[in-house]
């Protein structure tokens, strides 16, 4: 009678343990025949299938157990020698589908699940069914080390890194075999971990004296350039390069023009990727060099050029695979007028993977950029997502990876914290963290975290540093420092267009502390030229107008009201700026209201709403107030948050006209930090409305011993002068400020200057002319 499944599954692994991966027995004939001879109860045609197999006579034993299989229909074991003779004379396919007819009689035979999983690998097709069937077998052996490297291999040719990492992470805790290292080296490098890529490429190295060559060498390349051992990269890759052009050679050309970039050769780049134009087989390895060249040579044609191959190569596959449709949209999410498309991608990709993380955190930066999401709901739906932090190493390096491309908010400084802390290897977690500290007014902490950046390699040549440092300067009151930063980076003609724009901002912004409104006009005019559709820049340059007394009120108010019909859902810096600068009125309440929901460190909008509410209910007012300080004082609780949360305490005590509260918040600032200019002039401008004008004086004295161009202190001192009785003075300083803006119209300086002569010249009994006609 034949044998129950169980049984024959037992002699069946004890006959072939080892006729898988290679094809090469573990056994010897002798012992397999010694195996055989005690499995009575195998029908004879089944033994003499695996007998045949044995004696490496692979054709014989094949249409041996295609009898056996024709006797014994419902055999797994008849079924699973088929699957073995296949796959030792080289006919994947056949042995692919006997495997899966295995697995359907028995679902946990532990050769059929390895096999498959290793076939996986041989088609893109199969990979998935591979890593399910090595799911299935670590279900069964979790210590089979092989299987799991296996597995994380087919991961990472399907680009789920966090997972292959997560099963690398605990293969290589043991002794792998060298060819696990090297499959690992590979993966770790196109995971975005050069740095371990390249550690466990030297491991193989060590453990081996063959050469890295063919696909592994490309990897090592990427690992070397970049981790700045950019001229090796160079020389590997060259010796690497045949002369036909093949797949292989189309893959080298590609990242050697990545390495010839970053070795300062934009000439040789481009010219490495000529033979690939016009190919059809080459558009990914094309699209990815272009793009490359595109963002980093400031090249938007490239980087639109890289946009259609990578269209091109979506469209013309029926289905593509997750990798390449995430790939796609990381790119694509980078060029502005393909965001929309890139979204619909990452929508595509949630919607198949709903609990994929780092998936759902990259879909909420392009939201935000797209103002599809207001910053309240894209807060609301990171939180589930980032507390609690996974402590997984490698599911901790995803989420940084995706979080990084989100502008950072405060609420989340903490995460940004553990993950340093944690020792993720995402070096543009610090740069986040210095937009943070600086908001915070933690300016060395900052300047640490910029420094800690700059030290890394791709830090080093990121020139966005040089926006976080003016920045620094600037509110530091260190104008014409940050000028020249912002000036240096405008005259550089190989930053990309995002960077000069962020710089021509920054500059706007310094113009406008300088009482300079002309020049930031036509900086903002400059930007707009460049992007006339977009309303955000409409909204920085109105506020700048309103307050260049160029525009109206009710001009001003016009393009706010445009922009929130036209982007209800976005809360962009400029729309905080324009609202902050124009007067507090009741029918923008509830928009003032919504704003400090979306940010509620936005002081000036905030001072806006205490003041309509003070107007009709003080007690409500003070209310409103106590709760958004504790609402700050919530989001970070820690001491970092006191610069920040003192100053709003501040003004709005001082709105309320509570001033020696106020006055007691701005001491407090300066025992923590003593040359806070912001906190000096806020505390003078207390002693001004105290009428203790000798100190508001020696405050603003201090402020131009540390900036002597600052405009509020000069002015300060002036209007302390006319209410000291001292008009002469006053006007004479005034003057002064007038000659050292020539060529920058201030309305607003004339104007006061022409009130002071008027008044003067009242006090000595004289009509001013221009009042006699």
């Amino acid at each position: 009678m034949f044998p129950t499944i169980r049984n024959a599954h037992h002699w069946v692994a004890s006959l072939c343990l080892g006729l898988l991966v290679t094809g090469t027995p573990l056994l010897t004939f002798a012992e397999a025949k010694t195996v055989m001879a005690q499995a009575e109860t195998v029908p004879v045609g089944i033994r003499e299938g695996y007998a045949l197999l044995g004696k490496g006579w692979v054709n014989d034993a094949i249409a041996a157990f295609k009898r056996a299989i024709q006797s014994y229909p419902s055999s797994a074991e008849a079924r699973l020698g088929l699957a073995i003779a296949y796959r030792r004379a080289g006919q994947d396919s056949e042995a692919w589908q006997a495997y899966q007819q295995v697995l359907e009689r028995d679902p946990n035979n532990q050769l059929a699940l390895k096999t498959v999983g290793i076939l996986g690998g041989y088609r893109g097709e199969w990979q998935s069914q591979g890593i399910a069937a090595l799911t299935t077998l670590l279900d069964l052996v979790p210590s089979d080390s092989e299987a799991r490297a296996q597995r994380a291999l087919l991961y990472g040719y399907q680009g789920k890194f966090s997972e292959a990492l997560s099963d690398y992470e605990l293969v290589l805790q043991g002794t792998p075999a060298p060819e696990v290292l090297l499959n690992a080296a590979q993966i770790y490098t196109y995971a975005n971990n050069p740095q371990r890529g390249l550690a466990l490429f030297d491991q193989y190295r060590s453990r081996t004296s063959g050469a890295i060559t063919g696909n592994a060498a490309i990897a090592y390349a990427r690992a070397l350039r970049a981790t700045g051992n950019t001229a090796q990269a160079i020389q590997m890759l060259e010796a690497q390069l045949p002369n036909q052009i093949t797949a292989f050679s189309i893959q080298v050309r590609s990242e050697l023009s990545q390495a010839y970039l970053a070795n300062r050769q934009a000439a040789q780049a481009l010219a490495i990727l000529d033979p690939l134009r016009d190919r059809t087989d080459s558009r990914l390895p094309l699209a990815r060099a272009l793009n490359e060249i595109g963002k980093q040579e400031n090249r938007p044609e490239l980087s639109m050029q890289a946009a259609s191959l990578y269209k091109q190569v979506l469209n013309t596959i029926a289905n593509p695979n997750e990798s390449l449709v995430r790939e796609a949209a990381d790119v694509l999410s980078g060029i502005a007028q393909e965001r929309q498309y890139a979204l619909q991608l990452y929508r595509q990709l949630v919607q198949q993977q709903p609990t994929n993380k780092t998936l759902i955190i990259q879909q909420l930066s392009l939201e935000s950029q797209l103002g599809t999401l207001s910053r309240t709901e894209v807060r609301q739906r990171l939180k589930p997502i980032l507390d609690p932090l996974p402590s997984d190493a490698t599911q901790q390096l995803a989420i940084a990876q995706a979080l990084v491309r989100l502008e950072p908010d405060l609420e989340f400084l903490p995460i940004y914290q553990r993950l340093i802390q944690a020792g993720v290897n995402e070096p543009f977690l610090q740069f986040r963290l210095a937009q943070l500290l600086i908001e915070q007014n933690e300016f060395e902490a900052a300047k640490t975290a910029i420094a800690t950046y700059q030290a890394t390699p791709a830090g080093s040549r990121d020139r966005a540093s040089e926006l976080l440092l003016a920045e620094l300067d600037q509110r530091q009151g260190n104008l014409d420092a940050a000028a020249n930063r912002y000036e240096a980076l405008i005259s550089n003609a190989s930053i990309s267009t995002d960077l000069e724009d962020g710089a021509i901002r920054g500059l706007a912004g310094v113009r406008l502390s300088q009482n300079r409104f002309s020049e930031a006009l036509t900086l903002y005019d400059q930007l707009i030229s460049r992007s006339p559709d977009d309303l955000k820049l409409q909204l920085g340059r109105t506020a700048v107008a309103y307050q260049a007394k160029k525009i109206s009120e009710t001009v001003a108010e016009r393009v706010l009201d445009q922009f929130l019909q036209a982007r209800p859902a976005e809360n962009p810096e400029e729309l905080y700026f324009l609202v902050g600068v124009l007067p507090s009125h009741p029918k923008r309440e509830s928009l003032y209201t919504a704003l400090i929901e979306a940010d509620p460190t936005q002081v000036p909008v905030q001072v806006k709403l205490i003041q309509i509410l003070a107007t009709r209910d003080p007690y409500e007012a003070r209310a409103k107030a106590n709760r958004l300080i504790a609402r700050v004082r919530q989001l970070s609780p820690d001491d970092r948050s006191n610069v920040s949360l003192l100053f709003l305490k501040g003004q709005l005590e001082q709105t309320l006209g509570n001033l020696n509260r106020a006055e007691d918040a701005y001491q407090a600032i300066l025992k923590m930090q003593p040359e806070n200019l912001d906190a000096i002039a806020s505390l003078g401008g207390i002693r001004f409305q105290q009428r203790k004008f000798d100190s508001a004086a020696q405050l603003y004295s201090q402020i131009l011993e540390v900036n002597p161009d600052s405009l509020v202190a000069q002015r300060s001192l002036a209007e302390l002068a006319i209410v000291q009785g001292n008009s002469i003075d006053a006007l004479t300083q005034f003057e002064r400020l007038k000659i050292e803006q020539a060529g920058s119209a201030n309305p607003e300086l004339d104007q006061r200057i022409q009130k002071l002569q008027e008044d003067m010249l009242r006090q000595r009994g004289f009509q001013p002319p221009w009042e006699r006609y």
